[in-house]
């Protein structure tokens, strides 16, 4: 398997660092024979070539097998037309990576404040709210005069369709229950037919519980007992929102693991920003990275039929769970170990599985 792998901006190198360690080590104990191709985006690409991301890039991501993207400083680019592009929303969009799969589970080892839960949230990638990816070329912002901003949503059938049969695929993998969220009472057209739809593909898994809750009420619910819901699927921005809420739920959002997929390419992404605030001081948590590469693995032996690399995912997958109950991590989970050291330890855990 050969994957590209973009260390970013702020903490980005210093986690995707120990990613690799972890990495190499899950390669040599599994035998997988990873090919880890390192090349640069963000800041560094804009030094370097004139851009953060370039079509040069792309071609080599896509005659890749997978793509491992470090934390970018996104809110940095603001212009396009001076090279300064999105790195995650370029990748999403030029590879169709539709479906945005972020877990969130609790730990031995950490307080459950709200007792042991173990859920997904599964997001809509490619439009909704999102200006920067939801036409064709362009924002889809517009500025009417200086004191009237309006911001279009996208939303269709197909990518309706699409996101909610990964749904509901992962969940007869888990615990066969699907919870579809909306905003369908004040977006009565768009979240009518996101949720018209949700229960449409439904009932091509009759087996799978399907209930539905407005997305407000949702979070409430999700604070409450996060517990009763195992996969959650929705549009856009309400998925990143809410998934960013069940990372923190879970201990820390340094727990955020977060694959991109589409159909034919997927890339591993941490959950979380480049913290340019704490770069450099070796405190950063590399597992939501860490579990990101392991949703990567699992995504290309699930699509290849190659079980050595689901085993391998399923290897770190214990491995964090083994190393935050032995506070082998960063203090931000109850360890005393940096970012270069977190990443050490696991990767020799890994080597005695």
């Amino acid at each position: 398997m050969k994957i590209i792998v973009l260390p970013g901006d702020g903490i980005g190198p210093e986690t995707m660092a120990a990613t690799v360690d972890v990495l190499e080590a899950a390669s040599r104990r599994f035998d997988l024979g990873l090919e880890l191709v390192h090349d640069v985006a963000g800041h560094d690409s804009l030094k370097l070539h004139g851009a953060t991301v370039t079509n040069a890039l792309l071609e080599k991501v896509k005659a890749a097998d997978g793509l491992m993207l470090g934390p970018m400083a996104t809110y940095d680019f603001k212009d396009e037309s001076k090279g300064e592009i999105n790195p995650s929303k370029y990748f999403r969009k030029c590879l169709d990576l539709y479906a945005n799969i972020r877990p969130a589970r609790t730990y031995n080892g950490m307080p459950a404040r709200l007792g042991e839960f173990d859920l997904v949230v599964v997001r809509e990638n490619t439009e909704g709210f999102y200006s920067d990816r939801n036409i064709e070329s362009g924002s889809s912002e517009m500025l009417i005069t200086p004191d009237v901003a309006i911001s279009l949503r996208r939303i269709t059938r197909s990518c309706c369709e699409r996101i909610a049969r990964s749904a509901f695929e992962l969940a007869r993998t888990r615990s066969k229950h699907v919870t579809i969220v909306h905003k369908a009472n004040v977006l009565r057209i768009a979240d009518g037919m996101f949720i018209d739809i949700c229960h449409e593909v439904g009932r091509d898994f009759p087996d799978v519980k399907i209930d539905d809750f407005i997305v407000d009420a949702m979070m409430a619910h999700v604070v409450r007992a996060p517990q009763r819901f195992d996969v959650i699927v929705t549009t856009n921005m309400f998925g990143d929102i809410l998934s960013d809420l069940t990372a923190e739920l879970s201990g820390s959002l340094g727990l955020g693991g977060s694959l991109n997929a589409g159909d034919q390419y997927a890339m591993g992404q941490a959950a979380h920003g480049s913290a340019p605030d704490i770069a450099g001081q070796n405190i950063a948590n590399p597992f939501s990275l860490v579990l990101s590469a392991a949703m990567l693995l699992n995504w290309y032996g699930q699509k290849n039929d190659k079980t050595p690399f689901m085993i391998a995912a399923k290897g770190i997958f214990d491995g964090v769970a083994a190393a935050i109950d032995a506070q082998e991590a960063t203090r931000d989970v109850g360890g005393k170990l940096g970012t270069r050291e977190t990443g050490e330890a696991l990767a020799t855990r890994l080597s005695t599985v």
